[in-house]
């Protein structure tokens, strides 16, 4: 992983985050917090940084929801669906029944550029873990690695081929995409989530014992949205999670 500029951070082998925008500051969660009495702040105080520390510790987190963010994710497949139970779960934090976050995915139906996939390279395919139904255990051997990576560029081509093929003779797209290895390929997206939403997604998502792949593109995500609210961040993610 690494990071372009400010607002844009590549992820595995073809993937980004790029932060399209924000709204709000820690001034907007502390001054949201402190609306309830008609005060505000002008600027971010001491004062300040401990409200957020006080809301975050006793879990008053409606403040930390007038905050917010959009990104742009280009991701496999297998990540996206991951992250999409955050989206759905979102309208049910605190009981609201509604909620701030947004997402919105191009579709093949309608966009017919060159599909692109996620191959892991040889040194990065993991064993299943001993203890556990998911997750990871140590690498494989070089030697395996190598073999399963050919054979996935070699899939990945002959579905690449009958998807162009059938698009030739004129199937409709919404069934030709049905020849393109699904969990690997490529989804962008735009995703528009609270402060509240995204620390959430962080926090969980930066576990260890998350998948590798997602945890590289919440590491993007954290280091694109730190800088913008460093105290409610800072705050709300479990400590030693950063």
């Amino acid at each position: 992983m690494s990071e372009n500029n400010a607002k844009h951070v590549n992820v595995l082998d073809h993937g980004y985050v790029r932060l399209n925008d924000v709204m709000g500051s820690d001034l907007t969660v502390a001054n949201s917090a402190r609306v309830s009495y008609a005060k505000a702040s002008a600027e971010l105080t001491d004062r300040d940084r401990r409200l957020i520390a006080f809301l975050a510790r006793e879990g008053h987190t409606s403040p930390f929801r007038h905050a917010i963010a959009q990104f742009e994710i280009h991701a496999p497949l297998m990540v996206a669906r991951q992250w999409w139970k955050y989206n759905v779960g979102s309208a049910h934090q605190e009981g609201t029944g509604d909620s701030l976050d947004a997402w919105n995915e191009s579709s093949r139906r309608y966009v017919t550029e060159e599909p692109v996939f996620y191959v892991p390279g040889a040194d990065e395919w993991r064993s299943k873990p001993e203890n556990s139904k998911q997750g990871s255990g140590a690498n494989l051997p070089g030697y395996e690695g190598e073999f399963y990576t050919r054979r996935l560029f070699e899939i990945i081509d002959e579905c690449e081929e009958m998807y162009e093929n059938a698009m030739s003779i004129g199937i409709a797209p919404e069934q030709a995409r049905l020849f393109l290895p699904a969990y690997g390929m490529y989804v962008r997206w735009y995703w528009t989530a609270s402060l509240q939403s995204v620390c959430h997604f962080l926090a969980q998502r930066l576990a260890e014992d998350s998948q590798a792949e997602i945890q590289a593109y919440a590491k993007a995500i954290l280091t694109l949205i730190e800088p913008h609210f460093p105290v409610a961040v800072g705050e709300l993610m479990p400590k030693g999670e950063r």
